[in-house]
């Protein structure tokens, strides 16, 4: 990118120096560094450190007036949907967001359920996230992968890749040699700066991953990859449902959507899992359960998804989850999916008997 954009320059902070209560942050061209400098943790946190320096930084570029691009490059377990809407909210016009990935590592890394502070990379003294689950959100947020091609590359890693975020554009990064006498810049260079200046809508992006309106892939079944697409009008028996949870969280390499609990009826719950390691968390109300007067406060695209799922019994609220994986056991696990859902006689005794089911959940919850 520096190479093939005159005028453009990187900023990089290194998380690594936090233990010593410093982030260091360099600036660097086509040519290499051009300006290196620390600032000092803020809170404790280095991504704090990171947000305090960074749209300063931008704006003093932008200010000189000879940057035509300011790429920031993040660091390792920094995610770049905080980044973006950091940006965004400094008042600089983000022009794309772009994730790199080894297709080869992919699988590795989604199994990978180290925690980020056993591996040194945590970006505060609190940080509870993993490898697996802070890789998958770095690479379904970015509307552009640049897909760098290696020999250890197979039709599995490319399916899996395709799976996970089908929607995102692929841009190949070749070696930096030149081949079939076509020089790079104009092979893969101009590629690669299209997308980066193709525009970026913060508000749409950060919709795409809410659970009550995400682009969630559709089923698909190649080269021994699948992804089934569970979609439900019935709530799941809280009980059955945690005692289920081991099975599927270890049953696909990623899975997320959002779901429907029987005693919580009025809550849109979120699945988010990776690595083995899964993360439940409230999402708020389904629209369902709010009165009309409420429903001009929610977005326009959150209205616009429930509408395009309204039942006319339940509204919005559905089971709408996602598990994507090689050798994926699709009917061992449509028959545990259909194993946690009520029962004919339990759905019928309606949502007040549903709310006296035990609540296997406050613990994951935090009630």
């Amino acid at each position: 990118m520096l190479a093939d954009v005159p005028g453009s320059v990187a900023l990089h902070h290194d998380l690594a120096t936090a233990a010593a209560g410093t982030v260091v942050r360099t600036i660097r061209d086509a040519t290499g560094i051009v300006s290196a400098g620390e600032t000092p943790l803020v809170n404790d946190c280095a991504c704090c450190a990171l947000r305090e320096d960074l749209v300063p930084e931008l704006r003093r570029l932008a200010d000189a007036g000879l940057t035509r691009l300011a790429v920031v490059e993040l660091w390792d377990s920094v995610e770049p949907k905080a980044m973006a809407e950091v940006v965004a909210a400094g008042g600089l016009r983000l022009t794309s967001v772009i994730t790199a990935v080894d297709p080869a590592l992919l699988l590795p890394y989604l199994a990978n359920g180290d925690d980020l502070a056993e591996v040194g990379l945590a970006a505060a003294a609190t940080d509870r996230r993993t490898v697996a689950d802070t890789f998958a959100r770095q690479l379904e947020y970015a509307p552009v992968l640049a897909v760098a091609s290696s020999e250890q590359v197979d039709d599995e890693d490319r399916a899996l890749l395709a799976q996970l975020h089908p929607t995102a554009r692929q841009v190949p990064i070749d070696a930096l040699d030149v081949t079939d006498g076509e020089p790079r810049s104009e092979r893969t260079g101009s590629a690669l700066v299209d997308a980066a200046f193709a525009g970026f809508d913060v508000e749409a992006a950060a919709a795409a991953q809410h659970p009550a309106c995400a682009l969630l892939p559709a089923e698909a079944d190649e080269a021994g990859v699948g992804t089934l697409v569970r979609h439900r009008r019935r709530p799941f028996h809280p009980e059955r449902l945690y005692a289920a949870l081991e099975g599927l969280t270890c049953a696909a390499a990623r899975s997320r959507g959002r779901f429907w609990l029987a005693d919580r009826p009025d809550t849109l719950l979120h699945w988010d899992a990776a690595g083995g390691a899964l993360c439940v968390e409230s999402a708020g109300p389904w629209l369902a359960s709010l009165p009309d007067a409420a429903w001009d406060m929610v977005p326009p695209v959150r209205r616009a998804a429930a509408a395009l799922d309204w039942h006319p019994e339940h509204g919005d609220c559905c089971q709408h989850l996602v598990f994507t994986s090689p050798g994926l056991d699709r009917e061992g696990l449509e028959l545990l999916l259909q194993s946690c859902l009520l029962t004919d006689a339990e759905y019928a005794a309606g949502p007040a008997a549903w709310k006296r089911l035990p609540p296997a959940f406050d613990s994951l919850l935090e009630v």
